[in-house]
């Protein structure tokens, strides 16, 4: 009988210390994927330029005289922009002529010489050697003639330059120089922006240019122009960031472009990615399992985790976005998932979401 109340107790003892050590489900805060956790379309910020930004420069130095327009005027291709004085540029092409003209008269007298000896020549009055020499004098006055001529051509073209004209149609946006300013070659005097080739410039910053790539569509709206919507795609993506802001210059083309569309406006660019089915969950949701990204989905009836292997896409400040690998409705966990295991209890806790 002793021996049957002891045996009992023993098994009571067990019962109870196997009872006390079953651990309870822990507290895990999960996040519901769903409309609140639908990645919004990557929007930025840029200002309106043309694709083509030129500066306009004298090709000789000399003092500005004149000129004829003012930033915001439209220009046409080959308008005069400015005037340098031209003084000294027409007595250096009156020189040229001069010099050329003496040298077209001596090539005709060597000309005149060379036959007169070919015909001395035929009669045996003179030698072959003194043909020879005149010959090599005509040569020479022909020479002297090419050599005068491009010199002319070369004083002429000075003197045409002396006037900047305009090499496109478009605005001038920028004015750099005034009458009486003396510039060098190639100085920019004014830059002409063409009007028929707008698109908006933007800098962004490295955590929103995952997606974006050249040949995307993009939806951009003016602030001054809020009611209208513009169709544009990327036209360039910087394949390296700027090293002073370390962002990422990207080109938005706008082909579409009305007369409501001016240089230097704000426009809002929004980005068509795949955002349809991309979900933004907390950066900690996310974790490394056997080299892949994995979230811990719980199983709402019986509270089980189970890892859930994700195709992620950029990094944000406020999240991270996943882009295939869960359905709407399913709960994940938002904070320690590193330590979790397969198969493990949790009780889900719902974070407030804004």
């Amino acid at each position: 009988m002793k021996v049957f109340l002891t045996m009992s107790l023993l098994l009571l003892c067990a019962c109870q210390q196997e009872v006390a050590m079953s651990p309870k489900p822990r507290p895990a805060e999960v996040v519901e994927v769903g409309e609140r956790t639908r990645a919004a379309p990557t929007v930025l910020v840029g200002e309106v330029r043309s694709r083509y930004e030129s500066g306009q420069g004298f090709r000789i130095a000399g003092k500005i005289v004149q000129r004829l327009v003012e930033r915001g005027a439209l220009v046409r291709k080959g308008q005069v922009l400015a005037r340098l004085d031209d003084t000294d540029t027409k007595l250096s092409a009156q020189a040229a002529q001069a010099a050329l003209r003496v040298a077209e008269a001596d090539l005709a007298l060597a000309q005149a010489e060379l036959d007169r000896q070919r015909r001395l020549f035929e009669r045996k009055f003179v030698s072959g050697q003194a043909l020879d020499i005149q010959d090599a004098k005509f040569k020479s006055a022909q020479a002297r003639v090419k050599q005068a001529g491009a010199e002319a051509a070369v004083s002429g073209n000075q003197s045409r330059y002396t006037q900047l004209q305009a090499d496109r149609d478009g605005v001038v946006t920028e004015i750099r120089a005034e009458p009486g300013q003396v510039v060098e070659a190639g100085e920019v005097v004014a830059t002409i922006a063409a009007t028929d080739s707008l698109e908006v410039a933007i800098s962004a910053p490295e955590s929103h240019i995952g997606g974006v790539a050249v040949g995307a569509a993009a939806e951009v709206r003016l602030w001054a122009v809020p009611a209208k919507v513009y169709r544009g795609s990327v036209r360039e993506v910087a394949p390296a960031a700027d090293s002073v802001t370390r962002t990422f210059q990207l080109r938005v083309a706008l082909p579409a472009a009305d007369a409501d569309v001016h240089l230097g406006m704000t426009a809002g660019v929004r980005f068509d990615a795949a955002a349809e089915q991309a979900w933004l969950l907390p950066s900690t949701a996310v974790t490394q399992r056997d080299g892949r990204s994995v979230v811990w989905v719980v199983d709402p009836a019986t509270g089980a985790v189970t890892p859930r292997p994700v195709q992620t896409g950029p990094f944000r400040e406020d999240g991270t976005i996943v882009n295939q690998g869960l359905q709407s409705g399913e709960l994940v966990v938002a904070v320690g998932a590193q330590t979790l295991v397969p198969g493990q209890i949790v009780q889900p806790v719902r974070r407030e979401q804004p």
